[in-house]
């Protein structure tokens, strides 16, 4: 049965909605998302206005004054799939009534690469006699990024003992959907890391790539490391998952298989 429009409204709804993504157990960090992209239909609405006045017009409204603002089809896009979730958690409890909410088609842009040029910059080995310890740290960061295709998120919850070496491959516990995964460690790489660790040290349990303490390290600390790197080696892209772009173009370029690259990229 259809509940009392006064019963329920839409702050509350969404409240309700959030709890159901914990339950579901979505990461902390989707369900961040669904708080941060909502929080500007919710405002639209009015937290206090009850649920059952989100309709597909209200809706259209929605998209017409993101298009007013100058935002992106791919943001738009975005958003609207964020919307849909909770129009549709809205519709099965009962407190709407069903619509179907389309996300409007965006030209996707072509995702940017590092360039070969770019990549012989980057990853020709530090002096490691005059070097810093940081710009080595982050030479082996990049060398890492480009032979794994991580997830900026996924590489730096990656253990020392998540490296095997003894079967060149890399098991990683903490992607974003949640999937373990264990993926090739390529033989260049695992020279690299070998070298790495004989200067690191640390143990089994500690991070990979830590913070200067030794803990789990920021996002935030490794964007600028990389940052740094490359605009000190004149390289203005610095972006990091363009390393994931790049490891992805280039599986294809050398004929990699499509269906290994989707499982090592963890999509699903």
């Amino acid at each position: 049965e259809m509940k009392k429009s006064t019963e329920i409204t839409v702050g509350e709804a969404f409240n309700l909605f959030l709890r159901k993504c914990k339950i579901k157990n979505l990461s902390d960090y989707t369900i961040l998302a669904y708080q941060k992209k909502l929080a500007e239909f919710i405002e639209m609405m009015g937290a206090d206005t009850p649920v059952s006045d989100i309709d597909s017009n209200a809706i259209d409204d929605y998209i017409l004054e993101l298009r007013e603002r100058d935002i992106s089809d791919v943001t738009i896009a975005t958003l609207m799939r964020h919307l849909r979730a909770f129009v549709y958690y809205c519709q099965e409890c009962g407190y709407i009534k069903n619509f179907k909410v389309t996300v409007p088609r965006a030209e996707k842009k072509i995702k940017e690469t590092y360039t070969n040029e770019e990549l012989e910059v980057l990853l020709s080995s530090p002096d490691t006699n005059k070097c810093s310890f940081s710009e080595y740290k982050t030479w082996v960061f990049e060398n890492y990024l480009l032979g794994t295709g991580n997830r900026l998120s996924t590489a730096l919850n990656v253990k020392i003992k998540d490296v095997d070496f003894d079967n060149n491959v890399l098991r990683l516990s903490k992607t974003k959907n949640r999937k373990q995964q264990i993926i090739p460690l390529s033989n260049t790489l695992a020279i690299i890391l070998k070298q790495y660790l004989e200067i690191r040290g640390g143990k089994p349990d500690d991070y990979l790539f830590c913070n200067e303490y030794g803990e789990k390290a920021s996002d935030r600390t490794y964007q600028q490391l990389v940052r740094r790197y490359n605009i000190k080696r004149n390289i203005n892209r610095t972006s990091i998952h363009c390393f994931r772009h790049t490891f992805a173009k280039n599986w294809v370029l050398a004929n990699g298989d499509i269906a290994r690259l989707k499982t090592i990229l963890g999509h699903s």
